[in-house]
């Protein structure tokens, strides 16, 4: 089945502006378009596309999601560097993970304290 580019600017919780914009950034290439020029998503470009909101998501560059669509175009040479690129966001995202544990301690000792002087 495929979808237009509302539907799947609507199933993602997007516009279609920023689909376009990543159109134009060149995170897109494999979508399709009809004879009349509308983009459209079969099951393949929305898994694809669910792995770049996700780089997006950990706070990848478009840069490097780029270059991660490229070598995932480019085909399985390039499996190499996408692994590497993928150790590398599993490091960052843990690291934002222990970042957000311990803001997570500092506002939860905020209410402690606020509770203990509230009584």
């Amino acid at each position: 089945m495929d979808y237009s580019i509302g539907q799947v600017a609507k199933m993602n919780n997007m516009t279609i502006s920023q689909l376009h914009y990543y159109d134009r950034q060149g995170l897109l290439p494999f979508i399709k378009r009809t004879d009349s020029g509308d983009r459209t998503f079969d099951e393949g470009s929305l898994k694809f596309l669910e792995m770049i909101l996700c780089l997006k998501n950990t706070g990848m560059p478009i840069k490097k999601i780029r270059e991660f669509v490229q070598w995932t175009m480019d085909g399985e040479r390039t499996l190499p560097e996408r692994m590497e690129m993928m150790l590398e966001q599993e490091r960052n995202v843990r690291q934002q993970i222990k970042d957000m544990e311990a803001n997570l301690e500092k506002i939860q000792m905020k209410i402690k304290r606020y509770e203990n002087e509230m009584k």
